[in-house]
């Protein structure tokens, strides 16, 4: 039992963590027009295609009723604190 547990461990160390990525976004709602700034957390994989990181980015926002205008930026995360109070109810809301 031992070995096993063992073994698992190892091949868990051998994958690499997911690393996440972020991104900042313009967003709007219509009827009355609310428009809102915010900071999103992304698995690595969206990262590495931009259109696949703005399809993700659209579609949790489409849930919640609001509609993505533009992707500002991809980033790690460095950039988090210098968007913070920017993004305000909206950091890492989505």
């Amino acid at each position: 039992m031992k070995q096993i547990l063992y073994s698992l461990a190892l091949v868990a160390m051998a994958f690499p963590a997911q690393a996440a990525c972020y991104v900042d976004y313009k967003a709007k709602r219509d009827d009355p027009l609310k428009l809102h700034y915010g900071v999103m957390e992304l698995p690595d994989s969206a990262c590495t295609n931009s259109s696949n990181a703005r399809e993700q980015v659209a579609a949790r926002l489409a849930r919640h009723g609001w509609v993505l205008l533009n992707v500002v930026s991809q980033f790690d995360t460095d950039g988090l604190a210098e968007r913070k109070d920017s993004a305000g109810q909206y950091f890492l809301r989505y």
